[in-house]
């Protein structure tokens, strides 16, 4: 049978995978779709059919990035609500500075609790962004939201002003959540077990479901475009900002608001992941409890917030002489198929998913020097991801990773978000923050995880990981912004 091969610098290899019954072959090339894989082959002269016979073609390039104004994604504002406040460059600082976030709950009675600590937002305030009314009803997940969205809008100098002059059916919103209004909800429910239905809240549906974040952020500032939320667990962020992106490049929109919420530090949530034994239960020391990659971690601490991106297209954003800060290259999503909380030991699904990404930015693995990792602080987790980053990037000697998640916790649904918008600053600062509780590395572990003390890296690709319960995997990739 036919084999075709080539070699370049990137190690893309084109082989034939499957001959079908009636003699085509099915052609992959690592980087290309298949349509263009055969038309390479076409270009060239082979006959894939043949049989018996080993072609050897000459060098390809490497894959390349689009090149269509209306189709490539910009990002022109970001906005988050943190454990180190509602500032995107205060946040990113404390994280340069490695300081903790986690800190013994009081949000609630925790004493009875087997874990008693979290990442958890305290002062925050939603004046200017959310009128006294609606700010009392609300529960936090949807208060993170829109004081995030409509930060994000204003640092892309999407004024209400000028909102009204655009066409806001060409605006859509995506903001996810994992949980949804998960205090709402616990409190709807406690009235109908305690009191009955009749003392059940209007509101307790409406403020419960997932949607509600994109719904009200569009209610507040007349977004007409598309409109919903996803819910992947700790992997939504990234799989919004992934279908996001690809609204902008079929057309469907010229503007994308785009992230993941989350308020799950509270009765339910945290007793909910203490049935999963999913937490750190270093109650002694919670700063020092999660430690991504340490011999010594335990399971991953609980976090809250929201992180947005105002996603563009280029075109858009050039006429409107907006501030480019970065580009979105691509993104990949796949699945597990295989449990619920434990990820694959091959690593397999991830693995895959960061191929996907690399095929839709239109880059090679060469190009990537750093990874945002999920790095949850799991003792299964943590190594799987490494051993799946090792299988796509066969040096990672220039590569340099972090988890985010050792200072601010695990924010689930918002995870992704904050984490993008990391990566983003890493890449307009030239500063890596540190990977804190670095103190005794598993031995698998030989790539530069950032340890304790920040780093100057001049980023040239940078992928976000985000992986949920249910063996949901996302990978989104992200560049400096080049004309």
């Amino acid at each position: 049978m036919a084999s075709i091969a080539t070699t370049c610098s990137s190690d893309f290899i084109l082989r034939r995978r499957e001959v079908t019954n009636n003699g085509r072959s099915m052609l992959q090339f690592n980087g290309l779709k298949a349509m263009e894989a055969n038309q390479l082959v076409a270009s060239y002269g082979f006959n894939p059919v043949s049989e018996s016979r080993t072609i050897k073609a000459m060098a390809v390039s490497a894959p390349k990035r689009e090149k269509d104004p209306k189709k490539r994604v910009v990002i022109t504002g970001m906005g988050l609500v943190s454990v180190f406040g509602n500032d995107v460059n205060t946040f990113y600082d404390s994280l340069l500075e490695g300081r903790s976030g986690i800190s013994l709950i009081d949000s609630f009675d925790a004493s009875t609790f087997t874990v008693r600590f979290a990442g958890q937002i305290r002062d925050f305030s939603s004046v200017g962004y959310i009128d006294g009314k609606n700010d009392r009803r609300l529960d936090d997940c949807w208060r993170y939201c829109l004081v995030a969205g409509k930060k994000a809008l204003e640092d892309a100098n999407l004024t209400q002003q000028l909102l009204q002059t655009m066409d806001r059916t060409r605006i859509g919103v995506l903001v996810g959540s994992g949980m949804g209004g998960l205090t709402a909800f616990s409190t709807g429910v406690e009235a109908l077990v305690q009191k009955g239905f009749k003392k059940i809240t209007p509101f307790f549906i409406p403020y419960s479901i997932t949607n509600m974040g994109s719904a009200l952020l569009a209610i507040d500032t007349g977004l007409m475009g598309p409109n919903y939320s996803i819910s992947t667990a700790c992997a939504t962020a990234n799989y919004c900002f992934f279908s996001a992106a690809n609204h902008i490049r079929r057309g469907d929109a010229d503007i994308m608001v785009a992230g993941g919420t989350e308020a799950a530090v509270n009765a339910t949530g945290v007793g909910g992941f203490i049935a999963c034994r999913a937490l750190s239960q270093r109650n002694d020391e919670p700063h020092r409890a999660s430690r991504p990659w340490d011999q010594n971690r335990d399971g991953f601490v609980i976090g809250e917030g929201s992180g947005v991106l105002i996603m563009e297209s280029l075109e858009h954003a050039m006429k409107r002489g907006a501030n480019i800060i970065a580009e979105y290259l691509g993104g990949g999503i796949t699945c597990d198929a295989h449990h619920m909380t434990d990820p694959r030991k091959d690593g397999l699904g991830v693995s895959t998913c960061i191929t996907k990404c690399l095929e839709d930015s239109g880059i090679s693995p060469e190009e990537v020097n750093y990874v945002n990792c999920h790095a949850t602080s799991t003792l299964a987790g943590d190594l799987a991801e490494v051993n799946a980053i090792k299988k796509i990037f066969k040096d990672t000697s220039g590569i340099k990773m972090n988890g985010t998640k050792s200072m601010i916790g695990h924010g689930l649904g918002a995870a992704g978000g904050l984490e993008a918008i990391a990566c983003i600053k890493a890449i307009t600062t030239g500063w890596l923050h540190p990977t804190i509780n670095q103190d005794n590395l598993e031995p698998e572990v030989d790539i530069d995880t950032v340890p304790n003390v920040k780093k100057q890296h001049d980023v040239n690709v940078a992928i976000s990981n985000s992986f949920g319960f249910g063996g949901h995997n996302s990978v989104v990739a992200f560049a400096p912004f080049k004309p």
